[in-house]
């Protein structure tokens, strides 16, 4: 039995008892814990039709309701980070309520923005009988790990089955200092890479002997960070490289090493992509080092959702619950959205997320509650 199996009809309309259910429910990656079930059980409710779709041993919600394609589609996921090891002053997992705080992990990335959606639903549909178009869910178990079981595996299945949503909604904790004030419609993508450079050892008083691959290193290093990568666009801050680490191993000083390495890490805007970044990379490395190696790893590529008719409709329901127009982002790390972004016009918006991650991370439930009303306006823009 699960938390949402004595919550009454009433209490699906209001988002702190089932966010508090989801805290309960420790689900650090991969773990489930009964997160989907709480999900599916409410959905089930309010009368979704339900697909689990898991992956390994992440476990997947796909949910819709109404006929067509859907018009809208929130998306998210029940996983959590563990607690860490700074100290909380509460049970990370047992949702207590302190002076107007709702604290646990999850409570803002992202079980809060979560159960602010489904109540915002089971309100909804209390009152709107007629839509305009299918509204689904996606949420999954696997964002906070290396997220390849999660949206990723959701949205391939979606694209196969020609399901794919026209404007997906991503509860992310986007808010900075208030509720409402930003929302992301763009993120850099991400990459890193390791190079190895190989050379001959020897004595450092014989030079002409070796090939000393650290000074073929640090040339190559010298050209990557010598030129900015560009200057920014009109959606993006400029792309960043930063070498994270040189090393040799090498145990003593009169010896010329025969292998030198290097890990970088790149964040880049839209004016570029893995294929782009990669090729300047071994192209650069090939102008000062005939043997090397180049091992790169990219968990998302750049996207930008450019302002129009969906962003407007979502931009225009916060600033009607909020009274003021939030700001358009496309900064912080990755998120789920990219996996969308190929397919479908998506944005992300949510809570503030000042505590997500961190030892007692909390949520207002005032926050909450208005949350959960924005949420409601925008069921109204798209499906009403």
């Amino acid at each position: 039995m699960t938390d949402t199996t004595a919550l009454a009809a009433a209490d699906l309309a209001d988002p702190l008892p089932i966010a508090r259910a989801l805290i309960r429910c420790p689900s650090i990656t991969p773990e489930d814990a009964g997160a989907i079930d709480i999900v599916r059980e409410t959905l089930a409710r309010l009368g979704f039709a339900c697909t689990e779709l898991s992956s390994g041993r992440v476990r997947n919600l796909y949910a819709r309701l109404g006929d067509g394609p859907a018009a809208f589609c929130f998306a998210g996921h029940t996983d959590v980070v563990p607690p860490g090891a700074a100290a909380w002053s509460v049970d990370p997992f047992a949702a207590e309520l302190r002076d107007g705080l709702l604290y646990g992990r999850g409570a803002v990335d992202m079980k809060g923005n979560i159960a602010a959606f489904l109540a915002a639903t089971a309100r909804f549909l209390s009152r709107v009988r007629t839509l305009r178009g299918a509204i689904a869910l996606v949420i999954t178990g696997d964002e906070e790990g290396e997220a390849i079981e999660g949206t990723a595996k959701v949205v391939a299945w979606l694209a196969a089955r020609r399901e794919i949503p026209r404007f997906v909604l991503v509860g992310e904790p986007t808010s900075v200092a208030v509720l409402g004030d930003t929302v992301k419609i763009g993120r850099r993508g991400s990459l890193t890479a390791r190079l190895i450079v190989d050379g001959v050892q020897g004595h450092v008083a014989y030079p002409q002997r070796a090939d000393n691959p650290v000074h073929r290193l640090v040339r190559i290093a010298h050209d990557l960070i010598a030129t900015p990568l560009d200057e920014g666009t009109a959606w993006f801050e400029p792309s960043t490289l930063q070498l994270t680490s040189i090393d040799v191993g090498n145990p003593v000083g009169n010896l010329i090493p025969p292998r030198a390495e290097a890990r970088l890490a790149i964040r880049f805007n839209d004016r570029h992509t893995r294929a782009s970044l990669e090729a300047m990379l071994r192209a650069t490395a090939a102008r000062h080092a005939e043997r090397c190696a180049l091992d790169i790893s990219c968990s998302g590529e750049a996207f930008l959702t450019e302002p129009g008719p969906e962003v407007e409709r979502l931009t225009r329901a916060i600033e009607a619950a909020c009274g003021a127009t939030p700001r358009l982002d496309t900064g912080g790390g990755i998120s789920d959205a990219r996996f969308f972004a190929p397919h479908c016009p998506v944005a992300e918006f949510g809570l503030v997320g000042a505590t997500m991650h961190q030892a007692d991370e909390r949520v207002p439930v005032a926050e909450l509650s208005a949350l959960s009303v924005i949420y409601e306006r925008v069921l109204e823009e798209f499906v009403a």
